[in-house]
């Protein structure tokens, strides 16, 4: 493999299900081809193909990759990654991008070993069907990553145990052509539901394909098998858009895989030299600290844990704001926090008492003069075509992600399970291959019923869409206002073919910057000085 990249014979071994991260931890001098002969030392190796998502999704440099960048979001004023946010300085010395690549090359590598030893696991033919289906399934999930965020780069399909110093460039085609083999390979072997919660199972590979299938131009194949996850398992929508947001409910019917996080803060990586060399992991799922606007220099209010503690990393476009109508929609009273109330008496505001209120709309200054409370208005954070004119510490505040259950305000740990694939994300890619397909009454069918969930008590009528309101930006606004922050964001407009012209049109901040070589990433420098092909591996088109 690569030479940033940890060789798969460093024997590795894990906790049982995905409590646990990779370790490298060798007491016995025991090698990999022992560990691995085993049925018990086998499942330590597909433990560490699954711990891989941890550091994506639910982790900052994940969302910058993913949703930054896009037509939802913008610049808060503790962006750690502005290059990924605004485009203006983006090259190879990305230090997200470095981390990206090289925890996907070393997780495809796991996956590669895993698939190449199963046959000498000492597992029945049951389990080893099972688990490579798992394998199968997370090599092709690692690779769709690397392919739609570098293009075509390195591609390998068999363990490497030593460091190599040279790498091939394989055509975007290949990528796909081996991402649909394993998934196939997944959908015949894994069960159709499991009783160790994280683990992949077939209607979620089956999902996980119809977007496959939908990113390759496959409309009817992936409409067809949408609708088929939809129609043939036990998943169900939510009764509120609301209820998947809390912590008691996190393992519902509506989730097809979510990457787990322990309610035992201890066991979710705060430190792991193998997973985070680099020292920065802040383990658990960090979602919650991400998204919140200052609010504790505010009268009233102070620092505490229903509130959370913010990092005021990401703050929303003015766009994404105006997506929702919040007369009809629930999402948006779901999604954003609008008012805090004080939790600390101040002269003229009692405890419980409003303190502070952030809103989309512009209050006029007559209003403002007769509340006793801070005002975040329109006015006071965004110009009418949504240039930042505030101090982007201050603003609307994405609550999907907060944790009320951290034990403490300082906690930046959260247990809150990341969801990668649930059954409302399949009715919206089921919609849009049926619009792709020529059918826009049978999308606008499909998108009715996220909508219907979404509407305000008595509102579902005024929620429905006709055929002829179905176009492609529908779909893409009506999965911003469903799907917003979920890490889908950046993929989603690279797929339709809009992230260079939404981005443009809706976020001030990136759409001056962003340019047709932006729609790969740049090749972290690091990888190219480590090869001595540097000829035929070189750095993407665009980038320095």
């Amino acid at each position: 493999m690569l030479k940033l990249l940890l060789a798969a014979g460093v024997l590795s071994l894990t906790l049982p299900a995905c409590e646990k991260q990779l370790e490298e931890y060798n007491p016995s001098g025991l090698t990999a081809d022992a560990v691995y002969s085993t049925p018990a030392g086998f499942e330590t190796l597909v433990n560490a193909a699954y711990s891989y998502t941890r550091w994506w999704y639910g982790k900052e440099n994940g969302y910058s990759v993913s949703e930054m960048g896009t037509d939802l979001w913008q610049r808060g004023a503790g962006d750690v990654n502005p290059d990924l946010t605004e485009y203006t300085t983006l090259q190879g010395s990305s230090a997200a991008l470095n981390e990206l690549w090289g925890k996907l090359y070393t997780a495809v590598n796991i996956c590669n070993s895993g698939i190449g030893r199963i046959g000498n696991s000492g597992m029945t033919d049951a389990l080893k069907k099972t688990r490579e289906g798992e394998l199968r399934f997370l090599r092709a999930f690692y690779n769709w990553q690397i392919v739609e965020t570098w293009g075509g780069v390195h591609l390998s399909t068999a363990e490497v145990t030593a460091i190599e110093n040279t790498a091939n460039r394989t055509p975007v085609e290949t990528f796909y052509k081996q991402i649909f083999e394993d998934l196939n390979v997944a959908v015949a072997n894994l069960p159709t539901t499991t009783t160790d919660y994280g683990r992949v199972t077939k209607p979620a590979a089956e999902a996980f394909l119809a977007k496959m299938y939908l990113t390759r131009g496959q409309n009817r194949e992936a409409a067809d098998l949408a609708q088929k996850v939809i129609s043939s398992y036990s998943y169900a929508l939510q009764p509120r858009f609301a209820d998947l947001w809390s912590m008691s409910n996190l393992e519902n019917k509506e989730i097809l895989w979510a990457i787990n996080y322990s309610k035992d803060l201890s066991v979710n990586d705060r430190v792991d030299p193998a997973l985070y060399p680099e020292g920065h992991s802040r383990g658990g799922n960090n979602g919650h600290l991400l998204f919140l606007m200052k609010y504790d220099d505010q009268p009233g209010v102070i620092r505490d844990v229903a509130y959370g503690r913010p990092f005021n990393r990401f703050m929303p476009s003015l766009f994404y704001l105006n997506l929702f109508n919040e007369k009809v929609d629930a999402r948006y009273a779901a999604t954003f926090q609008t008012v805090w109330l004080a939790n600390r008496a101040v002269a003229g505001i009692a405890v419980g008492d409003t303190a502070v209120v952030a809103s989309k709309y512009i209050i006029p200054a007559s209003v403002k003069a007769q509340k006793k409370y801070r005002i975040w208005d329109q006015s006071a954070v965004y110009r009418p075509n949504g240039i930042i004119s505030g101090d982007r510490i201050h603003y609307m505040t994405m609550k999907k992600f907060m944790d009320p259950t951290r034990p403490t305000i300082a906690e930046e740990q959260s247990a809150r399970d990341a969801y990668v694939i649930r059954l409302a994300d399949v009715y919206l890619t089921a919609a849009e291959a049926e619009f792709k397909a020529g059918n826009s009454a049978k999308a606008a069918e499909l998108i009715n019923v996220v909508r219907r969930r979404a509407a305000i008590p008595g509102k579902e009528t005024d929620m429905l869409i006709k055929a002829t309101d179905v176009t492609l930006d529908f779909i893409l606004d009506e999965r911003g206002r469903e799907l917003g922050g979920e890490q889908l964001r950046w993929f989603d407009l690279k797929r339709t073919g809009k992230l260079l012209e939404r981005v443009k049109k809706y976020n001030p901040d990136a759409g001056a910057s962003i340019q047709d070589f932006h729609l790969v990433r740049p090749i972290p420098q690091r990888q190219l000085d480590a090869v001595i092909n540097k000829s035929e591996f070189a750095q993407n088109p665009g980038y320095r």
